[in-house]
């Protein structure tokens, strides 16, 4: 069957509900809603989880009031689900920024050897900066973060980092093997992470308590409190956060759309303003808004069952469909070149993944695993279809370059991914799977930017191949 197109599904809705005097007119309105509610999307959500990881008086291992550090001290467990895709390679070392007040300080450690990153990303989820080892500026240890156009003196020493939006997203990681002594080796370098406002440079500071609103549903996982959200409430959501954090230089055509519409910058957006039927079209534009999300991503060329970019993430531009779709799949994604992260939906043979009648071999020839720097890592992850880790006998959620995998006798190394153990011999390359569907991610913290490379398409991820039960 055809798939539909957002003006077609429109059209048909709009037959249904009353008539086709209008249609066309409404059509074009409920498009130009559907693109603003993915324009919004990264934004609305990065907002969304900034309240529920600030909503504290003081610091936990996962949350901390605003401008203050999240260090998150273990691997999430497997029954945490408050953020999708974990990981068990790294710990989190995250904080939420204003700056249209004043300008933030964060000064970073001397790592060593050990591979960190510590993103910097707008309101829109676009990356403002990166500060970590393998990119540029990384012997740089103090940085200004500052609001744009902020005129003030940077102090002798630092860098300044400005940024378009108020809001600003720190998404650190430090590596981590999960041993208790990397634990406390990895805790030490945590606690040497500084953040505090500019006032407070050269001076003792300490941070204020969090204000915490008790009418937060902090139980509930963010992307479903987002999905509850009427239009109404959504642009209104919106147009309230468009107040500190105007949508980019580049936007000039996405805001006359706002303003067609009706969103205003501060203000409640007013669907009584509209027909009744229009009001009924623009009921279903969240609905219509995902599905276009969907479809988008059902678009994207995978290789070997693999879907990744290795361009045009981190830094979206205008292409906001691929920025909204993925936020949709998690928001916060890196630059290619910093850390690129292929998901697999199937199989080879493009059937879904399913540990219930099938075992799985991903191989990985004679020095092919995957390509990064020397101060980088590979890591590969099973989840349910939530994005989850999965129960096993084996507490094993992840395998990567710093497990002692077996290899064949000519150098190869294949993971089983089954739901029963492949034999003693075999389990140091197994990756338990569900009795049931899952999805896999490959991780390439710095990935190798010199050929054999997944960014230039000389190394690319092997297929997992079905193989009976």
């Amino acid at each position: 069957m055809k798939k539909l197109g957002i003006l077609t599904l429109v059209s048909a809705l709009a037959l249904v509900l009353g008539g086709c005097s209008k249609k066309v007119h409404q059509s074009a309105v409920v498009k130009k809603a559907v693109d603003a509610y993915i324009y919004a999307y990264p934004l609305v959500t990065f907002d969304m989880v900034r309240r529920h990881e600030t909503n504290t008086e003081v610091p936990t291992g996962s949350g901390a009031p605003m401008g203050q550090l999240i260090k998150m001290r273990k691997y999430p467990a497997v029954d945490d689900h408050a953020a999708a895709a974990p990981n068990t390679d790294t710990l989190y070392t995250l904080a939420w920024l204003d700056v249209s007040e004043e300008p933030m300080v964060v000064g970073v450690p001397d790592m060593g050897d050990r591979y960190y990153m510590l993103p910097l990303m707008d309101g829109y989820s676009e990356m403002i900066d990166v500060i970590g080892a393998g990119v540029e500026g990384e012997d740089q240890k103090e940085y200004l973060v500052v609001s744009k156009g902020w005129k003030g003196e940077v102090p002798a020493g630092m860098m300044k980092i400005e940024s378009p939006t108020a809001m600003i997203w720190m998404c650190g990681r430090i590596y981590c093997t999960g041993t208790p002594e990397d634990y406390a080796a990895a805790h030490k370098l945590q606690d040497q992470v500084k953040l505090y406002p500019l006032s407070a440079y050269g001076k003792p500071y300490t941070p204020p308590k969090g204000v915490v609103d008790p009418s937060l549903d902090m139980k509930a996982a963010v992307k479903e409190q987002l999905g509850e959200l009427s239009t109404s409430d959504y642009f209104s959501y919106f147009a309230k956060l468009l107040v500190k954090n105007p949508p980019h230089e580049a936007d000039t055509g996405m805001l006359e759309k706002l303003a067609e519409i009706g969103i205003v910058p501060g203000e409640k957006f007013d669907l009584s303003a509209y027909s009744d039927l229009d009001q009924k079209l623009l009921s279903e534009v969240p609905k219509l808004a995902k599905l276009e999300m969907g479809l988008h991503l059902k678009k994207q060329p995978t290789s070997n069952g693999w879907l990744y970019f290795t361009e045009g993430v981190g830094n979206f531009g205008t292409d906001y469909i691929t920025r909204g779709m993925a936020s949709f799949l998690g928001p916060g994604w890196n630059r290619p070149h910093d850390a690129i992260y292929p998901l697999s939906f199937n199989d080879a043979d493009g059937k879904k993944y399913d540990g219930a009648k099938n075992n799985y071999v991903l191989r990985f020839e004679k020095g092919e695993l995957p390509p990064v720097k020397k101060v980088g890592f590979w890591s590969l992850t099973l989840y349910d279809k939530k994005m989850f880790f999965v129960p096993n006998s084996m507490d094993r959620y992840t395998l990567s370059q710093r497990d002692e995998l077996i290899e064949n006798a000519d150098g190869s190394i294949e993971i089983y991914i089954q739901a029963e153990s492949p034999g003693k011999e075999k389990e140091a390359n197994w990756l338990p799977a569900p009795e049931g569907q899952f999805d896999l991610v490959l991780r390439l913290y710095g990935p190798s930017q010199k050929s054999p490379s997944i960014l230039d398409g000389s190394w690319t991820p092997p297929a997992a191949n079905k193989v009976k039960k």
